[in-house]
């Protein structure tokens, strides 16, 4: 029911990266973790938004982020800054955090593109594209063109950028989602945080959803830049 729960079980109680299918649910199932129907994470709204997508573009897929352009423009026109269209927007869910003895960890899940090839796998599972993590530099977790930040090995560059290059994570950040992933002809974002707590939150779409807390202070949520 949890995939994080899942992912973290395999972190933490074998000696693997990666676990798919039959073996990942009987690997859970092992652990005592909740096992569902896949028909628990169906919704009436995106069953409507896969039906729609398939109406206007047939078989070809389309990012959640497109959505965005139709509503900014709508919401200028009207004096407005409405939030992104909630029957385009249900993107990835990233997660980074540091703690006090500044370890990093991250952390993804997705339902990947509408209208994706059934079997399609995108960045958010992968190692180094979508998520990754090192206390030498930093916990990254991305969302947007999969295709693009698979090809790109994005997150890690974030991290080798700094490493081998002395970038600092806002630099290397920006170097990824500004300049590399646009190349590659990918959209998106990421969320970033170093063991010293520094956050970088970069996109190239309109808009992404985000969001930073820290002990004390009152949490910081944000749509646009």
């Amino acid at each position: 029911r949890n995939p994080v729960l899942a992912a973290r079980a395999v972190m933490l109680e074998s000696p693997h990266v990666l676990l798919a299918g039959d073996s990942a649910d009987a690997f859970a199932r092992e652990r005592g973790l909740v096992l569902v129907d896949s028909a628990y994470f169906g919704t009436p709204e995106r069953l409507e938004q896969l039906r729609r997508v398939q109406r206007e573009r047939g078989t070809a897929p389309a990012l959640d982020h497109d959505g965005a352009d139709r509503v900014a423009h709508a919401a200028a026109k009207a004096g407005q800054h409405a939030p992104l269209d909630p029957d385009t927007k249900h993107g990835t869910v990233g997660a980074v955090a540091c703690d006090v003895h500044g370890h990093v960890a991250a952390a993804s899940s997705t339902g990947g593109m509408t209208n994706k090839r059934p079997g399609r796998i995108g960045d958010t599972p992968i190692i180094g594209a979508g998520c990754y993590a090192s206390d030498r530099t930093a916990a990254v977790a991305a969302t947007g063109t999969g295709e693009a930040f698979l090809r790109g090995v994005a997150a890690y560059d974030v991290s080798a950028l700094m490493e081998y290059a002395g970038l600092s994570l806002q630099q290397a950040c920006a170097r990824v989602i500004h300049d590399k992933m646009p190349a590659l002809g990918g959209s998106g974002g990421l969320v970033a945080v170093n063991a010293r707590g520094e956050v970088a939150m970069p996109f190239n779409t309109d808009g992404m959803y985000r969001g930073e807390v820290r002990p004390g202070s009152a949490p910081v949520v944000s749509i646009y830049r």
